[in-house]
């Protein structure tokens, strides 16, 4: 029985030196090798402002985020979240870095962040990150919106 237990212990150390080896980072170069072009970056499939319109509606990011010109449903004080007033943003960032922003909320944070609410007291964005609730065409939709909020006419509900 004790030999067992050694034996498994040894495999599983022998698999955790194997994963960290597998961990290290791949250069550009290396991955050419492999047929990807060596300068290769993850680009976000193309979304639609209008399905990220509803997306916006949907998961309810109105509750803390405001578009200037848009009209969404009713937030009570009490259920008002603090997030940066989002037309602002348009043409500032590429839809890439709003995608980001709703997968991983902690990737970027404003230094002007915490003085302005947006963070907690754990200095971790109030962001709730969407990765179990939205797919990646919904991310792209949602990006695309925000992105792009001023070709949006004021009001336009695009579907509703």
């Amino acid at each position: 029985m004790h030999r067992i237990i050694v034996l498994t212990i040894v495999a599983i150390v022998s698999f955790a030196s194997c994963s960290k080896e597998k961990e290290k980072e791949v250069s550009h170069q290396e991955m050419a090798v492999h047929g990807m072009a060596s300068d290769w970056k993850f680009t976000l499939p193309q979304g639609d402002p209008g399905e990220g319109r509803k997306t916006f509606v949907e998961v309810e990011c109105y509750k803390c985020h405001e578009v200037e010109g848009q009209k969404f449903p009713t937030v009570t004080e009490g259920d008002k979240g603090v997030g940066p007033e989002l037309s602002q943003m348009a043409g500032m960032h590429p839809p890439e870095f709003f995608a980001e922003s709703i997968i991983n909320p902690n990737a970027v944070i404003d230094p002007d962040a915490k003085k302005l609410g947006y963070v907690g007291e754990d200095g971790k964005s109030k962001i709730p990150d969407y990765n179990s609730v939205l797919t990646v065409k919904q991310v792209a939709d949602l990006a695309s919106y925000i992105a792009s909020p001023k070709g949006l006419k004021p009001n336009e509900h695009t579907g509703h």
